[in-house]
């Protein structure tokens, strides 16, 4: 598990190559660390440079791919700085065949570097003839309860094992044992996949574990995601009736000959000790009929039934590609709560998304009966009215062999609290440990301020991105949905990527996005689609289609998801253009702006209820850039083409049906001017003034927002884009509902599904649609670590190979540090007030530059005390427009210091704001918008931008240059507007 904090252990595990200050780490294939079970025909490599020197680049790679220590292809010097996605150019590579790789570089000084230490990984099948493998199922007829089911087949090998590949896959959910061990340390697998189009197999090494003589693969499979509960309304049986396992030993021997051990008719199967398992109700385990050894050799299976074999197809077998969810984290009860009611209840600490290991002793057919939930109410007994059908309940029947562990295999839950329904014996909070089960992307964000609370708000964010990213990205983990819910994924794409690698996780499920669209382009609401052809093509939710692939794109930098998913990209598009009347999509069912926040009050005028088409219509432009966007990626030159005139005329739909001729939107919400400037929606003389009507509409509610799932994301950048950084900050910090911060205030631990599931006097929202982790409003991550601290990309740059720091300094903070690794290695950026002194730190890593904008005079910026103008490392290249001094580096790390006003940049702003009077007694009204100026003159609002000349501010022809007296003070302006030249005295 790549790590950013990992350092010094991290170094020892990794096979490095070290020349000088220069070391090479982090070989990945197909961005998986020594992968086993591609089906990838050419895999991609990927390497890190690491060094303390400033501006370490490569130059030139060369790799090498050996196969039992002979080389099969040799690159040669290849001049080209880039160590992300290489692809292999070599000869066809062989199923079940593993290959080891190296790499060596040359620098921007030309030296050479030696061969690093090699990485491995293994193909997978690659071609269906490869498979002797055959689905089989039970024969007999199982019990009411749809318990899990045992497969077991006995072998012999009677050579020595040199090799050996256990590949196996499930209708249902699996786990795989060989000579009585389990084998990986995988859950939930094969994952969750369109199982009528695409299932998934895993591929494990167990050469460790075949031994010479008898031997024993045996599988035990539970209903999971393929014949269990899934959405509301208690439906089953959504891929199939019957549970199917799919395996496939293959063996090499020290003298070369190979074996193959594979389900067939051959195989026997029972059923087991679960006895029920559901993924929303839970599973009970009755240990009374456990059958020992059942997976070791030697036991007695005479009692066990025959297998059938299927005529199930081979051909949607596919390989693995993301990874597995895992164990994680461990919690220990923090207290022992009795409630009102008499209910003896465990509180966990955290609320997360996994299960509870408890232990226990007592007679045969003793009880342990645990139930889960998030919170408690208002009077602090158990609450479970939010979960609606789901049980959440787990139940273990002892054997009373003595003390007993239990552990659920096929399910998991939502929760914080655990309610002990029944327990033989004294409770001891001791014997019981909540686990944390999530897919296991490498954590690669870390953000922390001087505000505790927003350090909480990061936390709630991770949390609720750890509970629902279950190997596909869920609304939530506790109730009867838990689904892709594709609206929820889009929304929260961007900030997922700060906190976790999700470049595998989401190509996985982007893929099922593709494999479930529909023929006339529509999108699911779900993916995968459990909920029928009749729904999907919301507006904001299908986007999914287009959104997360380019987020994929800009974040990691790989054109192949784009290729990927460039024909789903289109086919969306085509089907809102099929729904469209001259362009304009104002008809079918939208959610619309989902869980939007309404005052009870809020029938003055102001309505914060934003018309669903005009949504709409706003992500048909969206996604439509979004494919010029890729096909510019991608070279397709008439698609280029295409595309931007069906933009035009989107847009002109869009002016046309929701503008009025003086610019105001005819849905006044904080939502309709967040996407219409979002997206680009209005003309550039439009804008401003549009932006200054969302700030007032945001001051109108005292500071509130009242964005649903798709204004949310982008409010806080939209008003830092437009000058109101300050307004942005406000929001952020708001402490009463609706807010970010409001349930951190209430406790909370992960991101809530309402702004008030939890009201201010305790009670809850409406228990249809509470879910108190669901992680779309955790979407202003993205913002806190693209505009606080000011990490990006550089413009029109993809994949953190050439940086952008630019820091916007505001709020109460005197701090604010993010580290975040990339794919080129760890980036660590962050600021510090100490007085009147503005502190800027970063660490950039090698192969990649940076641009850094710092918000001061550049002949007052320091780096390690030097002129930062002077310096050898750095380049100075303007002053910005909007008063940021622009300085170009390398790698290395970088520690700036200049002088900084307790207003911020542009507290000197105010001396200019107030009322000005002509000659003939006309008022100008001048007042700040962000770092401009707008002037109410003429019956219009006039925003400016400042210029070098810092009391010159222009916007087109229009100029307005103040005068100081002789004290330094403002008192007159100049204003040339419309060919007419006006002076007016300040007031």
């Amino acid at each position: 598990m790549r790590f950013l904090l990992a350092g010094s252990l991290w170094t020892l595990l990794i096979p490095t190559w070290i020349y000088g200050q220069l070391t090479i780490t982090e070989l990945r294939t197909e961005n998986l660390k020594d992968p086993i079970g591609l089906d990838v025909i050419k895999p991609r490599f990927s390497w890190q440079l690491e060094s303390d020197r400033r501006g370490v680049m490569q130059v030139a790679y060369q790799l090498e791919v050996r196969l039992d220590g002979e080389s099969i292809w040799n690159s040669g010097k290849i001049l080209s700085d880039q160590s992300v996605f290489v692809p292999y150019d070599g000869p066809e590579l062989t199923s079940n065949t593993t290959y080891h790789w190296k790499v060596k570089i040359w620098d921007q000084d030309e030296k050479e570097s030696g061969w690093s230490q090699e990485a491995i990984f293994q193909m997978g099948i690659l071609n269906e003839r490869v498979w002797k493998a055959r689905w089989i199922e039970v024969t007999v007829p199982e019990p009411a309860s749809r318990p899990a089911q045992m497969f077991r087949k006995d072998f012999v090998t009677e050579k020595r094992v040199t090799r050996a590949s256990l590949y196996i896959s499930s209708h249902g959910v699996y786990e795989a044992y060989l000579n009585g061990a389990r084998v990986g340390d995988a859950y939930l697998t094969p994952g969750w996949t369109s199982y009528n189009k695409r299932i998934q197999y895993q591929v494990y090494d167990v050469t460790s574990m075949v031994g010479r003589g008898n031997n024993t693969l045996g599988a035990e499979v539970g209903n999971g995601w393929f014949r269990g509960n899934l959405a509301w309304g208690g439906h089953h049986n959504i891929y199939g009736k019957t549970l199917g396992l799919f395996a496939q030993l293959m063996i090499t021997y020290t003298d070369g000959s190979t074996e193959i051990i594979a389900t067939d008719a051959t195989w026997k199967s029972d059923f087991s000790a679960i006895r029920y398992t559901e993924i929303y109700h839970g599973e009970t385990i009755d240990a009374r009929k456990y059958q020992d050894g059942w997976n070791q050799p030697g036991f007695d299976d005479s009692s066990w039934h025959p297998v059938k074999v299927t005529r199930d197809p081979l051909d949607d077998l596919i390989a693995t590609y993301n990874e597995p969810v895992r164990k994680q984290e461990t919690f220990s009860v923090v207290k022992l709560l009795t409630s009102p009611k008499g209910e003896k209840i465990l509180d966990f600490g955290q609320n997360l998304v996994g299960w509870v290991i408890v232990k226990a002793a007592g007679a045969p057919g003793d009880r342990v009966v645990l139930s889960h939930s998030e919170v408690l109410d208002k009077e602090g007994n158990f609450y479970t009215l939010s979960l609606r059908a789901a049980k959440q309940q787990n139940t273990y029947i002892l054997s009373g062999t003595g003390e007993e562990t239990f552990e659920p295999h096929f399910t998991w839950q939502g929760f914080r609290y655990v309610r002990i329904d029944e327990y033989p014996g004294e409770i001891n909070p001791l014997d019981f440990t909540a686990v944390a089960l999530y897919s296991d992307m490498p954590h690669t964000g870390e953000f922390t301020t001087s505000n505790e609370l927003i350090n909480q708000l990061q936390q709630n964010i991770q949390w609720g991105q750890r509970g629902n990213f279950l190997d596909v990205p869920t609304d939530c983990p506790q109730r009867d949905e838990r689904l892709g819910w594709t609206g929820d994924a889009q929304a929260f794409s961007r900030t997922a990527t700060f906190n976790f690698d999700v470049h595998n996780f989401f190509a996985k499920w982007l893929k099922d996005v593709a494999a479930d669209q529909a023929a006339d382009g529509k999108v699911p609401f779900v993916v995968p689609d459990v909920l029928g052809p009749t729904s999907g093509g919301s507006a904001g939710w299908a986007d999914v289609a287009t959104i997360v692939p380019w987020n994929m794109y800009l974040v990691y930098g790989d054109k192949k998801i784009l290729s990927d998913q460039y024909r789903s990209m289109k086919d969306w598009i085509r089907y809102m253009l099929n729904n469209s009347d001259d362009f304009l999509w104002n008809k079918g069912f939208h959610f619309g702006d989902w869980l939007f926040y309404r005052p009870f009050d809020d029938n003055d005028g102001r309505s914060a209820v934003t018309d669903k088409y005009l949504i709409a219509q706003c992500f048909f432009a969206h996604s439509t850039q979004l494919v010029i966007n890729a096909a510019k990626v991608l070279g397709q030159e008439k698609d280029i083409e295409l595309y931007t005139a069906l933009l035009k005329n989107v847009k002109d739909a869009f002016l046309k049906e929701y503008v009025t001729p003086n610019g105001r939107l005819v849905s006044s919400t904080q939502t309709a001017y967040v996407l219409a400037l979002n997206f680009d929606m209005l003309p550039e003389v439009l804008r401003q003034q549009a932006a200054e009507r969302l700030a007032a509409n945001v001051r109108s509610y005292d500071t509130h927002l009242t964005t649903g799932f798709l204004g949310t994301p982008y409010l806080c950048h939209v008003l830092s884009r437009f000058g109101y950084g300050d307004l942005a900050y406000d929001l952020l910090l708001q402490k009463t509902y609706p807010s970010w911060l409001y349930p951190v205030t209430m406790g909370a631990t992960t991101i809530w599904e309402r702004w008030d599931g939890i009201k201010p006097d305790s009670t809850f929202q409406t228990p249809g649609m509470n879910s108190f982790n669901h992680y779309a409003y955790g979407a202003i991550g993205d913002w806190m670590y693209r505009v606080m601290v000011g990490l990006d990309n550089e413009e029109n740059m993809v994949g953190y190979k050439h940086i952008r720091i630019k820091p916007q300094i505001g709020g109460d903070f005197t701090h604010a540090n993010l580290k975040y690794e990339s794919l080129y290695g760890e980036i660590a950026a962050g600021w510090k007030l100490l007085g009147g002194t503005l502190e800027v730190e970063a660490s950039i890593p090698a192969n990649t530059t940076v641009k850094f904008y710092l918000p001061a005079e550049s002949q007052a910026i320091l780096e390690r005390g030097e002129v930062a103008k002077m310096s050898q490392d750095l380049k100075y290249i303007e002053q910005s427009p909007d008063g940021f001094a622009v300085f170009e580096a390398g790698s290395g790390a970088y520690h700036f210091t200049m002088p900084w006003k307790k207003d911020g940049m542009y507290g000197d702003l105010d001396q200019y704001t107030g009322t000005y009077k002509t000659e003939d007694g006309v008022e100008l009204k001048i007042k700040k918008s962000g770092n401009k100026l707008a002037i109410d003159f003429d019956g219009n609002a006039i925003v400016l931008e400042r210029q070098e000349n810092k009391n010159l501010f222009t916007s087109g022809e229009t100029k307005a240059e103040f005068v100081q007296d002789q004290n330094g003070k403002v008192h007159e302006i100049i204003l040339e507007y419309r060919f007419l030249t006006t002076r007016a005295i300040k007031r």
